[in-house]
């Protein structure tokens, strides 16, 4: 294997879940050869001073990587900034970049996977990314496989991907009506996410994460998913600024390595067809988490 992947974590007030995301990393056999760069954002609020430092003080005695960078915010800059520009930052001195939160707990086969696909896939222009967590559908998944768009619960991509992804909500939404893809973007209606790309355009959500999955659709670029989840998304236990309550997309963590062999560069229709079901299935509980994050966003902004 070449030169491993810079990983990125983004870090802002939540001690337990950053700690469980480092040490779910550190069970990584790549881990003690992989570079690592944190990002730790400033408290917003000052009733978030003590957590901000209390993840500080975490972030300073953690040690098992090759090197550790920690860049301490001196203003709150939020999610969406935070990870655009660090990740904007580090694309600047490295190819490859692998990017996580502070709630993705990661199985032990996580950057084994990442960095491999990252250097399968390094020429080939048709692929913008690679994403470590799949949803807990019901289908029988291939070992691994590609769909149209971008994803952000563990992923990795290149300096040529992240070069396709572009901040205006509003131009994104405005080619995806233009050219008639908002039925095909929305999975035939079974998840919106062109109103998630709306309401960030309204200023109802900070999403940087729904603009990177438009960006890569209308670019008609694919992602790599697992057949297996390699990510778990802690967070979602309330906890965090942008995060609901939902059971539906816990997963169990992949036992096993993933295969990379012999994988179609295409969009999977199984693929697409499974998490079509499984957003249709899914559409109460996700729906809430959705309206859930944009409500506890506009009481952030009135504070």
């Amino acid at each position: 294997m070449n030169i491993l992947a810079p990983i990125v974590v983004f870090t802002y007030n939540r001690p337990e879940h950053t700690l469980r995301t480092f040490n779910a990393l550190l069970e990584n056999p790549l881990a003690n050869e992989s570079d690592i760069i944190i990002y730790s954002d400033s408290a917003k609020t000052a009733n978030h001073n003590k957590s901000v430092d209390e993840v500080r003080s975490l972030l300073s005695e953690i040690t098992g990587f090759r090197s550790k960078k920690v860049i301490h915010r001196d203003k709150n800059f939020g999610l969406a900034e935070s990870i655009i520009q660090g990740v904007t930052e580090v694309l600047q001195e490295s190819e490859k970049v692998i990017v996580l939160e502070d709630d993705m707990v990661v199985s032990p086969y996580f950057l084994e996977y990442m960095n491999e696909a990252l250097e399968q896939f390094v020429e080939d222009d048709r692929v913008i990314s690679v994403h470590g967590y799949v949803y807990p559908v019901d289908f029988e998944l291939p070992e691994a496989f590609f769909v149209k768009g971008a994803d952000c619960w563990g992923w990795a991509t290149w300096r040529r991907g992240w070069e396709i992804f572009e901040p205006n909500g509003q131009f994104l939404l405005d080619e995806l009506m233009r050219r008639h893809l908002i039925q095909e973007f929305d999975y035939n209606g079974a998840y919106p996410y062109s109103n998630m790309l709306s309401a960030q355009i309204k200023g109802a959500n900070d999403s940087w994460a729904i603009r990177w999955h438009a960006s890569a659709f209308l670019a008609d670029k694919l992602t790599l998913y697992p057949g297996r989840s390699l990510v778990h998304n802690s967070g979602n236990d309330g906890s965090g600024t942008h995060c609901g309550n939902s059971d539906r997309i816990e997963v169990k963590l992949s036992k096993t390595k993933i295969n990379l062999d012999n994988i179609a560069v295409e969009s999977s229709r199984i693929g697409r067809e499974a998490f079509e079901i499984f957003f249709k299935q899914s559409q109460k509980s996700l729906l809430h988490q959705f309206f859930g994050k944009i409500k506890v966003f506009v009481q952030e902004k009135i504070r």
